[in-house]
């Protein structure tokens, strides 16, 4: 009896298309299975793990984390339309995550389509843009191989981001030539005449600043980024809503996080003749305000490798290039300086244990059990203030969160994350309102012994919106207030272990024994209900 890996003597699509991801390192396919791609999983190889998410939403935030730990793309097979449909809150945080993932979806029998068949999809290709690179439904099942080729290709080329394509049930068997690999390459240099007038700038300047964003530790080229600070004497800060740690955050030129409000970035950039922007828009703002920053007082340079948001750059000069020739290259051309190291940003001292428990406390207790290793999956909208002031990143690989603003992401994408890396514990920090958009991705945890252990900081309700309706001055909002969730009864019920902590005298050795148990587990803990304002009104004036 021949193995199931074995391919028949007619080649057909649908083993094409898994030697194709054979050749492209794609060890993993997630998914949820339908009807209509049945005759993809039939006979499943046992070469490539199919890793079963029980909602699409969760498959495609488990591809994502998957992605970004092992940097190749994500595969993923979601069923039919409504399935996409399910996904599409996390395709759009893969887009803005810049995330590269290869997204499949079955479709309706050819012969059928005409009749409006149950489960089909009218202009499937339109449906998930525009947050994806790439997207077709080709019109010959011959042609299946070489669409998922070259989405493959466009997902991973800088800026990455997701692709799409649709496939009809019956293409999976027709017969089909192979597609080779190619090795398409993925670094862009920057222009030397450009990159020289940075170098000047930066040496001419009294006051420069450093601006760093995700696109540098989605590069792994934080080491390189701290080489080049550390030359020009500046110092860094992080660009809002960065969804990656791009600069240790105990070095002694890290200046802190610029918010995403135009009148307080001003504010803490004011002080600078020169500021550059490395692997980040210019800037994400929240709220509304005038931003100082562009009003010409600052010069302003840019390194990108998004096209895109050079051209949104209000002011200032923007250099299209990949992070590792760039930063390779400035270090190359700057030179030595005379200026001072500047002073980095003072941590606050440990806070003091009380109950109920303040989110500080849990932060920094949580920090302490974490260890240098572990990598941290944020969703806790309301508390990322403190985290920032009790979590410090190391930096490389340390820190992912999303950037699109949508809930849902995190949970899933730690699976993956612990997927991707095994060797290394992941931690996932959420809030209890951001938990149950993605619940169920606790069962792929506990099915597989993953080494995730999930916080919940359960303040009973969706803080973030406490908080912006003190700012808006906006009052009696309803659907604020999530009482009654017992996190400990739903992660036992998915086969985690769990454990809930009121007290802070026992939150230590809870945190302790999640993050060495031997698979997944969940520490719940209750927090003082009070949130921070995350916008001063001056922000938004």
């Amino acid at each position: 009896m021949p193995p199931k890996s074995a391919k028949p003597t007619s080649l057909t699509v649908k083993h094409a298309t898994l030697d194709l991801l054979r050749a492209f390192g794609i060890k993993k396919v997630f998914g949820n299975p339908g009807s209509t791609e049945l005759p993809f999983l039939s006979d499943w190889p046992d070469d490539i793990d199919y890793v079963l998410a029980l909602q699409e939403a969760s498959a495609v935030g488990m591809a994502d984390g998957y992605a970004q730990a092992t940097r190749n793309a994500g595969f993923v097979n979601l069923h039919s339309a409504a399935g996409l449909g399910n996904a599409l809150g996390n395709i759009y945080t893969a887009h803005r995550n810049q995330t590269p993932l290869v997204i499949t979806a079955g479709q309706q029998a050819r012969s059928i389509l005409p009749l409006q068949a149950f489960l089909y999809a009218e202009r499937a290709s339109e449906f998930p843009r525009p947050y994806v690179k790439f997207s077709v439904e080709p019109a010959r099942a011959e042609d299946v191989p070489a669409a998922i080729a070259r989405a493959y290709y466009v997902a991973m080329q800088p800026p990455c981001g997701p692709t799409f394509v649709s496939i009809p049930i019956d293409d999976w068997t027709h017969p089909a030539e192979p597609v080779q690999a190619r090795s398409v390459s993925r670094e862009i240099g920057p222009e030397l005449d450009a990159m020289r007038a940075l170098a000047a700038a930066l040496a001419n300047s009294e006051r420069p600043a450093l601006v760093v964003g995700p696109a540098v530790d989605r590069a792994e080229a934080v080491a390189l980024m701290v080489q080049v600070a550390e030359k020009a004497k500046a110092p860094v800060w992080v660009s809002p809503f960065s969804a990656r740690c791009s600069f240790p955050e105990r070095h002694p030129q890290f200046a802190g996080f610029l918010p995403a409000s135009p009148g307080q970035l001003s504010e803490a950039l004011r002080g600078y003749d020169l500021v550059v922007v490395i692997g980040a828009p210019v800037f994400t703002f929240h709220v509304e305000g005038h931003a100082s920053i562009f009003d010409g007082a600052t010069t302003l340079f840019q390194i990108t490798d998004d096209p895109d948001a050079a051209t949104v750059t209000p002011v200032g000069s923007s250099i299209i290039a990949t992070m590792k020739p760039a930063l390779s290259m400035l270090l190359e051309l700057l030179p030595d300086t005379k200026r001072a190291a500047p002073e980095g940003r003072k941590l606050p001292p440990a806070p003091a244990a009380a109950d109920p428990i303040p989110v500080e406390f849990l932060l920094h207790t949580l920090r302490t059990a974490m260890g240098e290793d572990a990598a941290l999956v944020e969703e806790v909208p309301s508390h990322r203030p403190a985290m920032h002031q009790h979590m410090p990143m190391r930096g490389q690989d340390s820190f992912y969160t999303m950037a699109s603003g949508g809930l849902g992401y995190s949970l899933p994408a730690s699976v993956g994350m612990a997927l991707g890396r095994p060797e290394r514990r992941t931690v996932c920090l959420i809030g209890d309102g951001s938990a149950m958009y993605s619940i169920q991705a606790l069962w792929t945890a506990a099915q597989r012994k993953l080494p995730l252990t999930v916080v919940v900081i359960n303040n009973a309700g969706y803080g973030a919106m406490r908080s912006f309706s003190q700012v808006m001055q906006v009052r009696n909002v309803p659907g604020l207030d999530l009482p009654g969730i017992d996190f400990v009864k739903i992660a036992e019920g998915h086969g985690c272990d769990a454990v809930r902590v009121t007290k802070a005298a026992d939150l230590a050795p809870a945190l302790k024994r999640a993050l060495a148990h031997g698979g997944a587990s969940l520490v719940e803990v209750i927090v003082d209900s009070s949130v921070p304002l995350l916008y001063a009104q001056r922000g938004r004036s």
